[in-house]
């Protein structure tokens, strides 16, 4: 079963491709996605991995504080989302 996690502070030129490159130094990666601007396009700074539940946790221990581009990562296990209706 899949985990997804969110991953904030990227830097806003990240690529999905070097997200994906960075996270399989530690596990292999099921999907990634980078949240973008609806109007603007541009990223919002954040996105979410996809990983297995077994290596979930050592995923959040290996890559939070991980600096990429510059910039330290911030890893947890994402949230559901609040129904904004």
């Amino acid at each position: 079963m899949a985990v997804t996690l969110y991953v904030g502070n990227l830097a806003w030129s990240l690529t999905e491709d070097e997200l994906v490159d960075a996270f399989a130094t530690v596990t292999e990666i099921q999907a990634v996605r980078i949240i973008h601007d609806r109007e603007t396009g541009r990223s919002r700074g954040f996105g979410f991995v996809e990983v297995t539940e077994a290596d979930a946790e050592k995923v959040v221990r290996d890559m939070n504080g991980y600096e990429l581009r510059g910039r330290k990562l911030i890893v947890n296990q994402a949230r559901p989302r609040l129904d904004q209706s």
